[in-house]
């Protein structure tokens, strides 16, 4: 689970830092960013809704397998695609496997494992996330096209399904035992009809088109909106993850000092403090701390919120509810974002940063009243 969830943020990461690139190599706007991120959350959606029956139908092994065959060709086609046109129906595939890990991960760790091994699995998203940045940079600082990055990520992902293909048996024999606890045991539309399930799905929206727009468009507000030097660039977006990574470790480690409830708190509050730095002070030293803060503080909300859902759905709607919640995640990934794009294309590229501050308010906002519903 852990491996799977490292081969999640990869892509992600590499993004970020390659999209000026990639848009001047295709001839489109920056603001074309949003129709990649849409055209992935096309992919997610059609999949991730379904994962507790696909994880149950596949067994977790084949899965993972399968999917990673799937990011894998994506990744690789992203890198060989001759015109722009052909990067949309490459992303709804990469989209469309990651959609699969994701919520099928989400929803089989939650029903079996603790809520220290959720967050610790969180992290290796951003450990994914953190060495993408890393890797791009180095590749592009070096003067190598950025078509690489994508190709060495896909042939490690051809690597990691075969690994998966051949452990197989280990994952059926584990999660055999567990595959009820993994599929929903009432029909979506009950799910649907519950309020508690739709702030859910707003929070998700909201908090993670908070962490990709900080993760995809700080680096061109860096390099072309403040003039940062692109090495010194690519550095502050590796922070960010490697703040979501370093925050995820220590909030599984204080799992059990500190409950899911405060350490949402304090990463909500945070992550508002950390936007401000970095979206409302134009010097070097608020940018760089903004990123670190806003990623530490961001670490525990999503595994706190997914391993919080029975409490606010009930267990018999928890399995659905997770995969409405993750899809609803990606959705809030690629529209919050697009919306990021149209400011720049609009306005300038100087309004990411005041669009970051915008959005981490909207998510404190629906945060408060989520928190006092359950209070209730």
């Amino acid at each position: 689970m852990f491996v799977g969830f490292i081969s999640l943020g990869l892509p992600d990461g590499l993004l970020g830092v390659a999209w000026p690139s990639i848009a001047a190599r295709h001839g489109v706007g920056l603001d074309a960013l949003g129709y990649l991120l849409a055209a992935s959350s096309v992919g997610f959606l059609a999949v991730s809704v379904l994962s507790g029956r696909l994880l149950a139908f596949l067994g977790v092994g084949m899965l993972l397998a399968s999917c990673c065959v799937a990011t894998a060709l994506s990744l690789i086609g992203l890198a060989l695609a001759p015109v722009w046109w052909m990067l949309l129906p490459l992303a709804l595939l990469l989209g469309a496997g990651g959609g699969a890990i994701d919520a099928g991960l989400n929803n089989y760790a939650a029903a079996t494992t603790s809520p220290r091994v959720l967050t610790w699995l969180h992290a290796c998203y951003g450990l994914g996330a953190t060495a993408g940045p890393a890797l791009m940079t180095t590749l592009l600082s070096r003067k190598h096209p950025w078509q690489w990055g994508y190709l060495i990520v896909g042939g490690g992902q051809l690597a990691l399904a075969l690994c998966f293909v051949l452990t197989r048996g280990r994952w059926a024999a584990a999660g055999s035992a567990e595959a009820h606890d993994v599929q929903s045991q009432v029909t979506l539309r009950a799910t649907l009809g519950l309020p508690a399930v739709w702030l859910s799905v707003a929070l998700f929206a909201l908090y993670t088109g908070l962490e990709v727009s900080a993760g995809q468009w700080t680096y061109t507000l860096f390099t072309v909106g403040r003039g940062i030097e692109p090495v010194a660039a690519g550095q502050w977006v590796g922070f960010y993850w490697a703040g979501l990574t370093v925050g995820r470790v220590v909030a599984g480690a204080v799992a059990g000092r500190l409950t899911p409830r405060t350490l949402l708190w304090l990463g909500s509050g945070g992550a508002v403090a950390g936007a401000a730095l970095l979206g409302l002070v134009t010097t070097p030293w608020a940018s760089v701390t903004g990123m670190v803060l806003m990623g530490t503080a961001l670490a525990p909300i999503f595994p706190a919120l997914i391993g919080t859902t029975v409490e606010r759905v009930g267990r018999l709607h928890a399995g659905n509810a997770i995969g409405l919640q993750v899809a609803s995640a990606n959705l809030g990934a690629a529209m919050i974002p697009w919306g990021v794009g149209w400011a720049v294309t609009t306005l300038s590229v100087t309004t990411i940063g005041p669009a970051i501050v915008v959005v981490a308010l909207a998510y404190l906002a629906l945060f408060v009243v989520a928190m006092r519903v359950r209070s209730a």
